[in-house]
């Protein structure tokens, strides 16, 4: 079975695609054949939308399974099609990237360590977990950073031991460090997964494959 796709070419799938347990939201211009790799690969309902009009759902929208988190600048038709899959929060902030700035599963969540305090609060509340400020490898943008799913969660390579031991002391999923795309340390970007299965972006090389294999324990 496929391990790893591009979207039109690009290997940054993260960018385009977010995945939840039983369904994914993908852009409308997706192809028939990355659709199917999506869902059967990952077990759930494919559902092609756009975030403000744009194809880089993997940005603007965040969550798990108790909820969604996504811009506030999205359009009511978008938010009402976000609707028949869960509850909505919109972040109407500046900083509203919420795939970027949310990394997120059902035992915590981790923010833009710039992230309100306010704001932060309403996160924990809405997706019923945990919330950690914090950066990830320098990194503040903590959902290109990482990804977490409910079977464990992997950083970049450059989470120094304070960041692991932060995430750890939250969860006792498996925590670890890799990379995609042949290096690229913005996990986030180049991966797809949920508790079922994972895809990565097409230039991510076997050792890359394994290390995610290893920390989901897949």
């Amino acid at each position: 079975m496929v391990e790893t796709i591009s979207f039109a070419g690009d290997e940054h799938i993260g960018v385009y695609t977010r995945v939840f347990e039983d369904v994914a939201f993908v852009p409308l211009d997706a192809t028939e054949e990355y659709i199917g790799s999506v869902e059967k690969r990952l077990g759930v309902e494919v559902v092609q939308t756009t975030i403000q009009g744009c194809l880089i759902i993997g940005s603007l929208l965040a969550g798990n399974s108790n909820g969604m988190i996504v811009s506030g600048l999205a359009s009511t038709e978008e938010i009402n099609l976000l609707k028949k899959y869960g509850k909505v929060m919109l972040l109407e902030r500046t900083m509203n990237a919420a795939g970027n700035i949310i990394l997120a599963n059902d035992h915590f969540a981790a923010v833009h360590p710039e992230t309100s305090e306010r704001t932060a609060e309403k996160i924990s509340e809405f997706l019923e977990v945990p919330v950690l400020m914090m950066y990830i490898g320098k990194i503040p943008t903590v959902g290109m950073a990482a990804v977490a799913t409910n079977r464990g969660v992997i950083l970049n390579p450059g989470a120094s031991a304070t960041e692991i031991a932060e995430i750890e002391e939250i969860t006792e999923l498996p925590v670890g460090t890799g990379t995609v795309n042949m290096g690229s340390t913005l996990i986030g970007t180049g991966l797809l997964a949920n508790s079922k299965s994972y895809l990565a972006g097409i230039s991510t090389s076997g050792y890359e494959l394994g290390r995610i294999e290893e920390v989901f324990g897949f």
